[in-house]
């Protein structure tokens, strides 16, 4: 890491063999694991937690203060786990006092020009493709594929193995193993092709999808249709984890496909 072209506040602490190429700044209170290459021109300011085998591309800005006006200077961090690719110029602002942190879990793709915003947890092996942006204080499961050019609305949760096609507006919750799409957003169906690659067995997939025709097409509001799903479908994880969703939805979830004559 030895780089004359960059600069490395003492206070950073750096993993012997982390790799940092010219023109990088990296400011005090930062913490970077082994095996991370940062490329030339990034930027990572304080209480950025930057895990092992990292790739971060040029032009990216990590745990730059947040974009509210509340933000008083509280002492809060940016933690990005193990194995995280960051294509060139995505932005990852640090928590405020909601949650004192953003967070990006193992093994996701963010690729270029996508914004996270302030007190985002965003779980692992997701993939956000270029310029998808969060804004703040959302929650985004496991597995989670956002298609190019998706916006979603603060405060929104989207559930593990969810699928959202490209320029979606995201102003509701989205439950898990589902694709969304159309404007508005809506149900579209299963996520089965993601399902598969993930191991999921025929027969699983069809019991999700069993649920999601008693939450989407049979005319039930939500509360009806979680009562008859907790009554009728076996009780398996999949099933209690999209009730679970449903019950916990802050936003409500987004509707069932409505074609308009």
């Amino acid at each position: 890491m030895n780089q004359p072209l960059a600069y490395v506040h003492p206070g950073a602490k750096i993993a012997k063999n982390v790799v940092i190429d010219p023109f990088t700044t990296i400011h005090n209170n930062v913490i970077i694991g082994e095996g991370t290459w940062i490329g030339s021109n990034v930027t990572i300011m304080e209480g950025a937690r930057i895990g092992k085998n990292c790739n971060i591309f040029p032009g990216a800005v990590i745990s730059a203060t947040p974009q509210d006006l509340k933000y008083k200077d509280e002492d809060t961090t940016v933690e990005i786990g193990d194995n995280v690719t960051i294509r060139e110029c995505v932005t990852i602002n640090r928590g405020t006092t909601d949650r004192m942190k953003t967070v990006i879990g193992d093994n996701c793709l963010i690729m270029a020009y996508c914004h996270i915003a302030h007190d985002c947890i965003v779980g692992k092996n997701c993939i956000f493709s270029n310029n998808s942006t969060l804004a703040g204080h959302i929650t985004v499961g496991d597995y989670v594929v956002l298609a190019g050019m998706t916006a979603v609305h603060q405060f929104c949760s989207i559930g593990n193995h969810a699928f959202v096609t490209g320029g979606s507006l995201v102003r509701k919750d989205v439950p898990p193993f589902v694709k969304a799409a159309r404007e508005p957003l809506s149900y579209v169906g299963i996520n089965s092709v993601g399902l598969r690659r993930r191991g999921f067995s025929t027969e699983k997939i069809r019991d999700i999808q069993d649920i999601y025709r008693i939450l989407y097409q049979k005319n039930y509001n939500n509360t009806q249709a979680a009562e008859i799903i907790e009554a009728e479908m076996e009780a398996t994880h999949e099933r209690d984890e999209i009730l679970q969703f449903i019950k916990d939805s802050q936003r409500g979830i987004m509707k069932g496909y409505f074609k308009s004559n």
